[in-house]
């Protein structure tokens, strides 16, 4: 039997979700992944009204006058969760970790999938990955998909993109939504709460993941629409003064000392910082991957709501 305090966690988030997806988002997730399933029925004159992208050029030059290829949208979509439950994901300075954050975010994406008959499947993985389950629909289905986002025990600490990504190819045939919910770290410290704290200090930078990871990532966007969700802390980006600290990686174990009160230290973290968040960005970009940037300490609804309203602009305006 599940324990009360955790189904009492998981229904706060479907009404906070759904509430959400009912009165923000609506047929915004609909409309922009709509695309992924459309299959070809046949070629047939243009009528006014018609959409001028689907125009078969081809077909228009040889016959003098403009054709259109005419596609029936599929009944239902997969969308496949990518969730990073590697140690890292642990860490957040305010009330909410970034696990519960992505947590929430696959919640809204679940529910907006299985308001449109839509599929949903779960891949969870540190540097392996940890479990899987097949595409489903319906709410129960979705429920479980968010406790085990939020109470599964991993096995490991680490960060394997790589093999998550290679997994969900051999397990998805057909082309699917697939958002991955990370906070793309090769190398991640954060202040251990428990550590004492000692004399001296020390600098260390954190890493988004290289570009092995982003080839893993433009390879897969090859054969499915790939969504990258980035989730972070804000003391991850900026450090607060707050004198001498004892800084532990949640992956590797590795503890370093910072003295967080010479602003130096801090100006120097935060550059470092700055510039690693704008290569992981230009990365996304370069292999022509969407992302939506999440903080734990900021409302996601606004974040969600530009993404959808971005990318349907440029389906209808190219």
């Amino acid at each position: 039997m599940i324990p009360r305090e955790i189904l009492k966690k998981i229904r706060q988030i479907e009404l906070r979700t759904n509430r959400l997806v009912t009165e923000t988002l609506g047929g915004q997730y609909h409309s922009v992944f709509k695309g992924q399933g459309m299959n070809f029925e046949e070629v047939r004159e243009y009528q006014p009204g018609d959409d001028v992208r689907f125009i078969d050029w081809n077909v228009t030059a040889r016959m003098h006058h403009p054709f259109i290829k005419k596609y029936v949208e599929e009944r239902e979509l997969t969308l496949m969760l990518v969730v990073d439950l590697s140690g890292s994901g642990l860490f957040g300075s305010g009330e909410q970790s970034k696990r519960e954050l992505a947590a929430e975010i696959a919640s809204v994406l679940a529910f907006s999938a299985i308001r449109n008959n839509d599929k949903v499947g779960l891949i969870l993985f540190t540097d392996e990955v940890e479990r899987y389950f097949p595409p489903k629909k319906g709410r129960r289905h979705v429920l479980r998909v968010i406790r085990e986002i939020l109470f599964y025990e991993p096995k490991r600490n680490g960060t394997g993109l790589n093999h998550a990504l290679e997994f969900l190819n051999r397990v998805t045939p057909h082309r699917a939504i697939v958002a991955v919910i990370s906070d793309f770290l090769g190398e991640n410290v954060h202040v251990d709460s428990t550590a004492r704290r000692r004399p001296g200090a020390a600098g260390g930078a954190r890493q988004v993941m290289g570009a092995g990871v982003i080839s893993a990532l433009r390879q897969t966007h090859r054969r499915h629409d790939v969504v990258a969700v980035h989730v972070a802390d804000r003391y991850e980006l900026v450090l607060p003064p707050l004198g001498r600290l004892v800084l532990k990686d949640a992956e590797t174990g590795e503890v370093l000392e910072i003295n967080t009160s010479d602003s130096r230290h801090r100006t120097a973290f935060q550059r470092r910082q700055a510039e690693s968040q704008a290569e992981l960005l230009r990365l996304f970009r370069s292999a022509r991957i969407d992302s939506i940037q999440l903080r734990t300490n900021e409302p996601y609804g606004a974040a969600l709501a530009k993404f959808f309203e971005t990318r349907q602009k440029r389906m209808f305006h190219g």
